[in-house]
C-alpha cells in the first residue's frame, strides 16, 4: 500500500511539471504572437498615410544626380531673395559675367543644387527684332530665377509650349514679354494653384492695373491648366486681343487668377515704339467676343507651324518656326 501511495505522488508530480511546462510555453507563443503584431502595424501605418497624403506637396527628400547626394525639397520662400531690386535701363548691359555661370546649363537651363525645386518651368519669350531687350531681360532675371530656385529653362520663341516639352517634362509655364523686367525678387515666376498675373503692377500704367481683366505681360500656366484651356488662341494676327482672349478661356473653365499684391508685383518696362508690321488687329474686339464659341476648335488641337532652326547657347535656346501667313483681316 505505501509503495502504491509513493508511485501516486511522484506521478502527480510529474503531471503538475508537464501542466507548468505547457503554461510556459503558450505563454510564450502568446508574447511572441503580440510581439510580431505590433511589429507589423508599425511598418504598415506609415504606408496607408502616405495614400492619405498624396495631394500635398511630398515631404521626403529625393536623391539628385550628382554623387547620389540627398537634397530636400527647395522652401516655398527662398532663403536668398532681396526684395526690391534696382533696375536701370539707360545703360547698356554686358553679359559676359553671366555667360561664365557654369550652373547654366546649356539653353539657359539652371537647376539648384543645393535643393530640388518642386516644379519644372518653361519661360517663354514671344521675340522678334528686340536685341537689346532681350540682353535686358536676360542681364535681370536669369540671377533673378537662380535665386528663385527654380528648375527652369528659356526659350525665345513664339510656340513654346509645344517645342519646349521636347526637351523636358516641364510642369509649369510663364509666358512673359521680353521688355518686362519685375523688380522685386519675392515676386516667384512659378504655378499656383490658380493662373497667376505677375506683372500686376508696371510702371508704364502707374503702377496699377489697366483694368481688372487684364492678363497682359507675363503669366503663369501649370501645364493642367494649359490644356484646360486647350492653349493659346491662333487667330489673333497682328497686335491686341489674345491677352483677353485667355481671359476669357480661363474664366469659361471656372479659373480664376491670382495675383501677387502690388508692391511686390511691380515691373518696370523697357520703353520703345511698336514693332514694324505689326499693325493693331482691326477684327481682335469680335475675336474676344466670341471666344466661347471658338475656343474648343482654336489652341493647341489646330496648331499649326514648322520649325525652321535651333540655337542653344548658354544664356537661351531660340526655335525659329514658320507659323504660315496670315488670313485676310
Amino acid at each position: 500500500m505505501a509503495e502504491l501511495h509513493g508511485n501516486f505522488s511522484l506521478l502527480h508530480r510529474a503531471c503538475t511539471l508537464l501542466v507548468a511546462v505547457c503554461i510556459l510555453h503558450l505563454s510564450v507563443v502568446i508574447f511572441f504572437y503580440l510581439r510580431t503584431y505590433n511589429i507589423v502595424a508599425r511598418v504598415q501605418t506609415p504606408v496607408a498615410s502616405q495614400y492619405i497624403t498624396t495631394t500635398s506637396v511630398p515631404t521626403t527628400p529625393e536623391v539628385a544626380t550628382e554623387g547620389n547626394k540627398t537634397l530636400q525639397y527647395c522652401p516655398n520662400t527662398p532663403p536668398k531673395l532681396e526684395g526690391p531690386l534696382y533696375v536701370d535701363f539707360s545703360e547698356p548691359v554686358k553679359l559676359e559675367g553671366i555667360m561664365k555661370n557654369t550652373r547654366l546649363a546649356l539653353g539657359g537651363h539652371f537647376r539648384p543644387s543645393e535643393c530640388v525645386s518642386e516644379q519644372k518651368v518653361a519661360v517663354i519669350i514671344p521675340f522678334r527684332d528686340r536685341e537689346q531687350h532681350l540682353k535686358y531681360w536676360l542681364f535681370y532675371m536669369h540671377p533673378i530665377l537662380q535665386r528663385q530656385q527654380l528648375d527652369y529653362g528659356v526659350y525665345i520663341i513664339e510656340q513654346g509650349y509645344m517645342e519646349a516639352l521636347k526637351e523636358y517634362d516641364y510642369n509649369c509655364f510663364v509666358f512673359s514679354d521680353v521688355d518686362l523686367i519685375p523688380v522685386d525678387d519675392r515676386n516667384i515666376y512659378k504655378c499656383y494653384d490658380q493662373p497667376r498675373h505677375l506683372s500686376v503692377a508696371m510702371d508704364k500704367f502707374g503702377f496699377r492695373l489697366p483694368y481688372n481683366e487684364y492678363f497682359g505681360g507675363v503669366s503663369s500656366l501649370s501645364k493642367e491648366q494649359y490644356l484646360k484651356i486647350n492653349g493659346f488662341p491662333n487667330n489673333y494676327w497682328g497686335w491686341g486681343g489674345e491677352d483677353d482672349d485667355v481671359y476669357n478661356r480661363l474664366t469659361f473653365r471656372g479659373m480664376s487668377i491670382s495675383r501677387p499684391d502690388h508692391q511686390i508685383g511691380r515691373c518696370k518696362m523697357i520703353r520703345h515704339a511698336r514693332d514694324k508690321l505689326n499693325e493693331p488687329n482691326p477684327h481682335r474686339f469680335s475675336r474676344i467676343s466670341q471666344t466661347k464659341q471658338t475656343m474648343e476648335k482654336d489652341g493647341i488641337n489646330s496648331l499649326s507651324y514648322s520649325v525652321m532652326s535651333w540655337e542653344k547657347n548658354r544664356l537661351y535656346t531660340k526655335v525659329v518656326v514658320d507659323i504660315g501667313k496670315p488670313p485676310h483681316l
